[in-house]
């Protein structure tokens, strides 16, 4: 089976494998959207593992003979990708597939620009923030993206009709919602 999770980034992630018995072996095959590819393997017969080309943050969750979970710990940008782990025993070969994302919380910022227009700021994450405003506004956001990965919104809080400088911005993103008020009028 396929498996599609996210992590956020600092935290750790764990995968698992087909729950079988009787293993004689489990290998965890991690191909990275940068960075080469890794593998951890076990061998049952030798109570053997090993490792190749995997960071240090990549391991058994515990003891492979008892549990094949290949944990992440703090998870970082590069840990992105696809994680196969195949499981063989008498009965055949087992295989899960997990794709990670990692996920960036935004750095927010709310402030007045120089014509008093309230800004809302949602920098740096992954994906990219989405912002809204309360009361209404017509504001297009723009969007622009960083090399790894991530993407600073900023949006102009404008309103036609009112002459309040008095605004929420809403900003919703996969790792929070947060609500954050601003009065520019003074």
């Amino acid at each position: 089976g396929n498996s599609r999770m996210s992590a956020q980034l600092g935290h750790s992630a764990v995968m698992t494998c087909p729950n079988k018995t009787d293993i004689a072996m489990v290998t965890w095959k991690i191909s990275p959207k940068s960075g080469g590819p890794c593998t951890l393997g076990y061998r049952a017969d030798q109570n053997k593992t090993d490792r190749t080309n995997c960071s240090d943050s990549v391991n058994w969750k515990s003891r492979p003979d008892h549990d094949h979970t290949l944990e992440i710990q703090q998870v970082g940008m590069a840990d992105e990708g696809n994680y196969s782990c195949e499981v063989v025993n008498e009965e055949g070969n087992f295989h899960q597939m997990h794709h990670l994302t990692v996920l960036v919380p935004p750095r927010l910022a709310l402030y007045c620009d120089d014509r008093r227009n309230p800004v809302c700021e949602a920098a740096a994450g992954k994906p990219a923030a989405e912002i809204s405003w309360d009361p209404g506004s017509n504001s297009t956001p723009k969007a622009d993206s960083h090399d790894n990965g991530t993407v600073t919104v900023l949006s102009r809080f404008t309103a036609y009709g009112t002459h309040g400088k008095d605004a929420t911005c809403i900003v919703s993103h996969a790792t929070l919602k947060v609500t954050k008020s601003i009065d520019c009028s003074s």
